[in-house]
C-alpha cells in the first residue's frame, strides 16, 4: 500500500479548513494511508528583515528534514516548482510507486516558503498552480488532488 505522508509548517485551526482536511483524507483512505507531520512555524516580528525570514527559513528547514520519512520519495511545493495537470501528477505518482517507492512526502513549507536546503533535499519541485494560496489552504488542495490523481489512477469516475 501507498503511504502518503504531508510535511506542512504550522497548524490549520479554521473549522471550514479541518472538515475539508478530514474529507479528503477519509476519501484517500481507498488508496493510501496519508500521515500529517506537522512542523512548528518560526515566529517572526511584525516587518522581519531578509535575514530573519532566512534563518527561520532555515530553523524550520532542520526541522523538516529531521521529520520526513527515511527512504520516502521527497517533493517539495513551491513556486519554482513544475506545474502539472491532474493526468500528469496521477502518472508521476504511479511512476514513483512504480520505481518502488511505497512512501511519498510532500512538503508545504509556511508562509514564507521552504528553506533551499529542503528543497534541494527534494527529488521533484512541484507547483499547484501560479497564484498564492495561504499554507493553511495548500494542503486542502493538495489533498483534493491527491485524491483525484490516485482515482485517475485507479479507474475512477471522480475526474471529470
Amino acid at each position: 500500500m501507498l503511504h502518503i505522508h504531508i510535511v506542512h509548517v504550522g497548524t490549520v485551526k479554521e473549522k471550514y479548513l479541518t472538515d475539508a482536511i478530514a474529507e479528503y483524507e477519509k476519501r484517500l483512505g481507498a488508496y493510501c494511508t496519508v500521515n500529517n507531520i506537522s512542523i512548528k512555524d518560526e515566529r517572526l516580528p511584525e516587518k522581519p528583515s531578509a535575514a530573519e525570514i532566512s534563518a527561520a527559513l532555515e530553523k524550520e528547514g532542520e526541522r523538516i528534514l529531521s521529520a520526513v520519512p527515511q527512504r520516502a520519495y521527497l517533493i517539495a511545493l513551491c513556486v519554482e516548482g513544475k506545474q502539472s495537470s491532474s493526468e500528469e501528477f496521477s502518472e508521476k505518482l504511479t511512476s514513483i510507486a512504480g520505481e518502488g517507492f511505497s512512501d511519498i512526502c510532500l512538503i508545504i513549507g509556511g508562509s514564507d516558503g521552504l528553506s533551499d536546503k529542503v528543497k534541494n533535499a527534494c527529488r521533484m519541485k512541484l507547483s499547484i498552480s501560479k497564484m498564492t494560496f495561504p499554507h493553511q489552504l495548500m494542503r486542502v488542495i493538495l489533498l483534493e488532488q491527491l485524491y483525484r490523481a490516485l482515482n485517475i489512477a485507479a479507474g475512477g469516475k471522480y475526474h471529470k
